[in-house]
């Protein structure tokens, strides 16, 4: 089958069989208007995901606002900061949030026990430990939700992978909406300060993206912001890739 001319929807209209109608058709739409037709046209079950990262209340907020309750499954892979899971719990109570919390069956002891601290051995290990940790307990919650359609707040100016994303994919048997991909951090700062939304505490502390505690690095200690994550070895974690 050709996804991008894949059948949306029994009640879609004809404008929004293809998907590069629907992609060429969101650049014109607001962030909300993007929310609201990929609700409105795309198969549910739907899911967000969050990291719960610098600006994730952003994203948290907007498509909450649209979709209330919609699930938010957060990966954790045992090694966030102390920081992210009391953000986490500051915005699900705030924002009212269906928080949930999926991750790998192997816990972070036995899981070093087997494979030793893999995101010291170079790009090869950091790739296995991604797609261990991160992608394969995302795969595994999407699947159990039956999620037709996830949402992600991916935004473009994060990376040059990200530049070529594009408002929706077809990936994985489901699809995968980005709202948020031609927000800049201006916008994303001033969303925050118009709805009073919190960014996350290690902002402060010089950390301009957060991930995990062995992996991510403040400001104050790095030389090239490339090394803010992955010791500057990749952008992604492989759950956008």
């Amino acid at each position: 089958m050709n996804h991008s001319c894949h059948d949306l929807h029994r009640q879609t209209p004809p404008a929004y069989h293809c998907m590069d109608h629907m992609n060429r058709d969101f650049a014109a739409l607001t962030t909300t208007q993007r929310v609201e037709q990929a609700a409105q046209y795309l198969p549910g079950h739907w899911a967000m995901t969050s990291s719960f990262g610098i600006d994730a209340a952003v994203s948290l907020h907007l498509i909450n606002s649209v979709i209330p309750g919609i699930p938010v499954i957060l990966i954790d892979t045992g090694y966030l900061f102390p920081e992210t899971y009391q953000y986490a719990e500051l915005l699900t109570d705030r924002l009212g949030l269906n928080l949930q919390v999926h991750q790998s069956p192997v816990s972070a002891a036995r899981f070093e026990s087997q494979h030793g601290p893999l995101w010291e051995a170079g790009l090869p290990g950091l790739e296995r430990y991604n797609q261990l940790r991160k992608v394969e307990p995302l795969q595994q919650a999407l699947a159990a939700g039956h999620i037709g359609s996830w949402f992600a707040g991916v935004r473009r100016s994060q990376s040059a992978h990200r530049q070529q994303l594009p408002w929706i994919e077809f990936k994985q048997d489901r699809y995968k909406i980005h709202p948020l991909l031609d927000w800049t951090d201006r916008d994303m700062y001033q969303y925050l300060q118009q709805q009073r939304l919190p960014q996350h505490p290690l902002f402060d502390q010089g950390y301009l993206t957060v991930g995990d505690t062995h992996s991510t690095k403040s400001l104050h200690e790095v030389d090239e912001l490339d090394q803010l994550r992955f010791f500057g070895l990749k952008r992604e974690c492989g759950i956008h890739e």
